[in-house]
């Protein structure tokens, strides 16, 4: 299935789940309509190429949500074994159902469970972290976990914000502080769990925290995304738009690292580690 053809088909499906509704805002507003498929549609579709061509490999999708990602991977083919927390996971039954109808997603399995409860070691080839990696902690403990979960040539696809934005620090520190990890009480596992809240981090960074954990950052992989606002698309098509910041971010450290708002890289797991 390709992305324009799932995203046509989410967008019918979001119209009959409100939680979806409130959760991806398509329906909102016509003028951040185009601005929003953009960075659905550019975040899909770097996943897909850094996907294994070999559809039988082991995919985990780590903090899957209400599983938009694990849908689409299986409905081309893929296995996904997801974990989720909090209000997502009552969502993803009757969304199994919906999507049914349009191929087999019987290759997505789904469990509530915090990675830090526990995760198989050396049984992916593949783990997926879309908005995750910046709600984990420790962050040290949680990289460990996954770093032992991958197989010996395993990757992580990591979907982030890029925390070298000033706009959306700014946003963030005015919406909660400096406080970037809390502790909320989990109702389902009946215990604390510390959590990042927006806790995004920059590119060396992520790096750091990633050759600490014994991962490699991949740096051909790097790729920033969501620059302009939603006033561009009013005058140019999605496609455009894209090209236009692919050129920026090859021509502009400056703007690249303090202005885009996405950022997405691959790592890898480092054989040589203990």
């Amino acid at each position: 299935m390709e992305i324009e053809v799932f995203f046509d088909l989410l967008l019918e499906e979001i119209k009959l789940n409100d939680d979806l509704s409130q959760y991806y805002k398509f329906h909102a507003s016509d003028r951040r309509f185009k601005f929003r498929k953009a960075y659905f549609v550019q975040r899909l579709q770097y996943i897909v190429d850094h996907m294994p061509k070999n559809k039988t490999v082991k995919v985990f999708d780590l903090g899957c949500g209400y599983g938009t990602t694990a849908f689409f991977l299986v409905l081309n083919g893929y296995r996904v074994e997801g974990i989720t927390l909090e209000f997502y996971f009552k969502t993803i039954k009757k969304r199994m159902a919906y999507w049914s109808a349009f191929g087999d997603v019987s290759g997505f399995t789904y469990e509530y469970r915090n990675i830090l409860d526990g995760i198989n070691d050396d049984a992916y080839d593949v783990i997926i972290a879309q908005d995750t990696l910046h709600h984990l902690e420790p962050i040290d403990q949680a990289l460990k976990k996954i770093h032992k979960a991958l197989k010996s040539d395993g990757i992580l696809i990591a979907v982030e914000e890029n925390g070298s934005n000033i706009v959306q620090n700014l946003k963030l520190i005015k919406q909660r502080g400096f406080k970037k990890v809390k502790t909320i009480y989990d109702e389902v596992l009946e215990k604390d769990v510390l959590i990042g809240d927006e806790n995004i981090r920059s590119l060396s960074a992520w790096d750091d925290l990633l050759s600490k954990n014994n991962l490699s950052l991949n740096h051909d992989s790097l790729n920033y995304i969501r620059l302009f606002y939603p006033i561009t698309y009013k005058y140019k098509t999605i496609e455009e738009v894209f090209r236009v910041e692919q050129r920026i971010q090859h021509k502009s450290y400056v703007l690249k690292k303090w202005f885009f708002f996405g950022l997405n890289f691959v790592a890898q797991k480092n054989v040589f580690s203990n």
